[in-house]
């Protein structure tokens, strides 16, 4: 049943209603549609129903989740919302991105460079920015620890090698992996990207720390330097 912007949901058939819905018919009959509006609820969707304004926001990001992930509250509110239900949609899809990278187990070991694409994807997925990290490795190449080197916008970011250095080097970590996202959408490294890449390299050979690759992330894709013999 179709019901107009004008009517309440909670004057809704009970079993139309998402949140009901997902009680008795379980999380994977609900669409995204619905379980968005479950997120954004119904204190003051300025004249239509959660589910509508679920429905506008969903159309303006192609039906995307991922592409309203990287919205800003300020972006949300523009589709219709109130402040409060922008800010709890926020608040999920970073609840998701947290779980995410909590599942990265401590002390995993990298054997390959999807490996390493996994851990950079649990703390740079969605971000709209380009941000610069890298893994810390013992000498058995098991995790020790990712640290934020830098945020830049949306073309690049600057790395300066003495402070990545000064991070390996306070950790006593034996090898480094470097990893960046590119918010554009393309996975190829720039001249920039080869540039960095090379400096820290010959850098982490004067230090007896190897650098043993560098992974660009964009979208669902990656590049690695160390697969396509680029290091």
């Amino acid at each position: 049943m179709t019901y107009s912007n004008n009517i309440p949901m909670q004057q809704w058939c009970e079993d139309d209603r998402p949140d009901t819905k997902i009680l008795l018919k379980g999380k994977a009959a609900v669409s995204d549609s619905e379980l968005l509006s479950i997120i954004i609820g119904n204190d003051g969707s300025r004249n239509r129903s959660s589910l509508d304004a679920a429905r506008l926001i969903l159309n303006q990001s192609s039906d995307n989740l991922g592409e309203i992930a990287k919205l800003s509250v300020a972006e949300l509110v523009k589709t219709s919302i109130t402040m409060a239900q922008a800010t709890r949609i926020i608040t999920t899809f970073e609840i998701g991105r947290r779980r995410m990278a909590s599942e990265i187990v401590s002390k995993e070991k990298i054997s390959s460079s999807r490996n390493a694409y996994e851990i950079f994807r649990s703390v740079l997925t969605d971000k709209p920015f380009e941000e610069f990290w890298i893994i810390l490795l013992n000498r058995a190449n098991k995790v020790h620890q990712k640290v934020q080197i830098s945020e830049g916008g949306i073309s690049g970011t600057v790395v300066d090698p003495k402070k990545v250095f000064k991070i390996v080097l306070d950790n006593l970590a034996s090898g480094i992996i470097l990893g960046h996202n590119h918010p554009s959408g393309v996975v190829t490294p720039s001249e920039a990207d080869c540039r960095i890449t090379k400096k820290l390299v010959n850098a982490g050979v004067l230090l007896e720390i190897t650098v043993l690759d560098h992974i660009i992330l964009a979208n669902d894709q990656f590049y690695s330097f160390a697969d396509d013999g680029a290091l």
